[in-house]
C-alpha cells in the first residue's frame, strides 16, 4: 500500500506553463488544465486528509513581474509545497543573461522557503529537438546549471525537464511549439510526481506514430504556424505587450481541487 504524502495546500506560481496552456479543458477553471492541476488530482486523492490547491499563474508574465506578483500571495496562502517555474521567458528573449535571471530567481527562491515549504523548481528542456529553438539550447543550459546550484543552497527539489526526454518530440506539443499539449502536461505531470516521490497510476503516453509527411506539407505547416503564433509573438515583443495582459489567475484562493459549485462560492466570498 502506497504512504500518503505529507502535504495539505499545495501554490503553483508561474507563466503560461504552469496555467496550463497548450492543455485545453472547458471545464478546468480558465479553460486550462495542465501539469499543476494534473498534480494537484492526484495529490488530492492521495491525500491523508484535507488537501486544498491554488494556481498563481499568468501567461507571458516575465521572471521579475512573477516574483512582484505572485510571491507574497503564494506566502499569505501558508502553503506547505509550492512550486515555480519562471525565467523561461526571459531567456528566450534576445540580449538577456541568464546568469542575471537566475541571481533574480534566487532572491525569489530565499523568500519562498521562509516558511520552509517544499519548493520545487524547473530545469528549462532541451531544446536541441526543435530548430525554433535549438539556438538558445546553450542559454537554457547556463540557466539550468545556475538553478541546480541554488536548489542544493536552498533545499529545493528540482523537476528536471532537461532530463525529460519523453517531452523532446514534437508530438507533445502544442500547435504553437511553445507549450506542451496535452500529452506533454501529462508527461511533465508524471515527472513532477517522481520527484516528490508520490506514488500514482498516471501511465506514460503512448501518442500514434507520426504519419510520414512530404516536404510540401512539412513547409507548408511551418508558413501557417508561422503567420498564425510566431508573427504575432514578434508583434508583441515589438510594442512591448504580454499574451497575459488583463488575464487574472485561474485558482487565486487554496481550495479543495474537486470543489463542488457551493464550496467554489464559498471560497470567492472569504
Amino acid at each position: 500500500m502506497s504512504q500518503p504524502h505529507p502535504w495539505r495546500r499545495y501554490v503553483a506560481l508561474g507563466d503560461s506553463f504552469t496555467e496550463g496552456i497548450g492543455d485545453a479543458e472547458p471545464a478546468s477553471p480558465g479553460g486550462h488544465r495542465g501539469w499543476a492541476d494534473r498534480v494537484a488530482e492526484v495529490l488530492a486523492t492521495t491525500a491523508d486528509g484535507e488537501f486544498s490547491y491554488a494556481n498563481l499563474a499568468i501567461r507571458g508574465r516575465l521572471l521579475q513581474q512573477i516574483l512582484d506578483e505572485q510571491v507574497e500571495p503564494a506566502l499569505e496562502l501558508q502553503p506547505d509545497l509550492i512550486t515555480i517555474s519562471a525565467g523561461g521567458n526571459d531567456v528566450i528573449r534576445p540580449g538577456t543573461d541568464p546568469d542575471d535571471i537566475a541571481a533574480r530567481f534566487e532572491v525569489g527562491i530565499r523568500r519562498l522557503r521562509r516558511d520552509d515549504a517544499t519548493v520545487v523548481i524547473f530545469t528549462g528542456v532541451d531544446t536541441s529537438f526543435t530548430p525554433v529553438f535549438r539556438g538558445i539550447r546553450g542559454k537554457v543550459a547556463i540557466y539550468n546549471e545556475n538553478l541546480r546550484v541554488i536548489a542544493d543552497r536552498y533545499d529545493c527539489i528540482v523537476a528536471d525537464q532537461w532530463g525529460l526526454k519523453e517531452i523532446q518530440d514534437p508530438r507533445m506539443w502544442a500547435d504553437d511549439r511553445l507549450h506542451p499539449n496535452s500529452l506533454g502536461h501529462h508527461e511533465i505531470a508524471r515527472m513532477v510526481l517522481r520527484a516528490l516521490n508520490v506514488d500514482n497510476d498516471l501511465q506514460p503516453g503512448e501518442p500514434e506514430p507520426l504519419p510520414d509527411r512530404s516536404w510540401r506539407q512539412a513547409r507548408a505547416e511551418d508558413l501557417v504556424w508561422a503567420r498564425v503564433h510566431l508573427v504575432p509573438w514578434v508583434l508583441r515583443r515589438i510594442t512591448h505587450r504580454s499574451s497575459g495582459d488583463g488575464i487574472t489567475p485561474k485558482r487565486p484562493l487554496a481550495e479543495p481541487v474537486f470543489a463542488t459549485p457551493a464550496q467554489a462560492q464559498e471560497g470567492s466570498a472569504e
